[in-house]
């Protein structure tokens, strides 16, 4: 069994209310909190206006599993969100 964790801080530039922001953002929870091999949430920042922290828990068989997840992950980030990632940290347990 495999575990890694990513945490991203996103910068979410030109948002002017709490409602935008939650509306940027909300297809993380919706993409990947319904895999089951991922974990997902809000996990810092939930009050700053352009900025964002969210925490993935990816479990897989192997390494290589994870870390396909992984990438998907921040791909999706990358191509999807209106959102720019400014810190990264990816631990494996």
């Amino acid at each position: 069994m495999h575990i890694a964790v990513l945490s991203l801080r996103l910068h979410l530039e030109g948002c002017a209310s709490l409602k935008e922001k939650r509306h940027r953002v909300s297809g993380l929870r919706e993409r990947f909190g319904r895999l089951p091999s991922v974990a997902v949430c809000e996990s810092g920042d939930q009050d700053a206006l352009q900025r964002s922290e969210w925490s993935f828990v990816v479990v897989g068989g192997t390494r290589s599993l994870v870390d396909r997840q992984v990438a998907e992950i921040e791909r999706f980030i990358a191509e999807s969100v209106d959102a720019r990632a400014s810190e990264r940290s990816l631990d494996f347990l």
